[in-house]
């Protein structure tokens, strides 16, 4: 396999490009693929046995199992920024190794419905948090030190909504070319 369609494999919906600007309409638009992710990551997930489950979405990529961990693990770290940055004054937040992560046991053995589960209860309170910010909120921040630069709560939204979308495509890509 050519690094082309590894790279299509890998970002299957394009990699992540910042809007250059941001109206409320589309961060609307950003908290309700946030809000609507966890049913849809479910119905993908729900019917594949545990051999599906843990077959790569590409040569030395995750499996679907991992997909689903991560996507708990980084929506759960994103909810932490989004508060640290609400109730402190650009505070930086700490990076963590995600691949690390996702070859822990928790992350390759674990079922995934209890990433599904942890998903949809972070998802009900996160997308609260989410509806209830002002304009004013939104411009609201931290420091990523990994990136060197300072992320608004704004950019928050459109990146986790794409993260989504991303993971998501990644295993219904997958499914597609398995016929599943």
């Amino acid at each position: 396999m050519d690094t082309e369609q590894l790279e299509k494999l890998r970002f299957p919906i394009g990699k992540y490009i910042p809007p250059s600007t941001l109206s409320r309409e589309m961060i609307d638009t950003f908290i309700m693929e946030i809000e609507t992710l966890p049913n849809a990551l479910k119905e993908e997930v729900f019917a594949l046995n545990e051999e599906q489950l843990d077959t790569q979405y590409r040569p030395e990529g995750w499996t679907v199992r991992q997909v689903v961990h991560h996507l708990a693990d980084s929506h759960i770290n994103s909810y932490i920024r989004c508060k640290l940055a609400l109730t402190e004054d650009n505070p930086t937040i700490k990076p963590y190794f995600e691949e690390r992560w996702a070859e822990l046991q928790d992350g390759k053995n674990t079922p995934v419905d209890s990433s599904l589960q942890l998903l949809e209860g972070l998802h009900i309170r996160w997308v609260a948090l989410l509806k209830s910010l002002s304009d004013q909120d939104l411009t609201k921040a931290f420091v990523h030190p990994e990136h060197g630069k300072t992320i608004k709560l704004s950019e928050v939204v459109a990146l986790y909504a794409h993260h989504g979308r991303h993971h998501l495509a990644q295993i219904t890509e997958l499914k597609k070319r398995k016929g599943w």
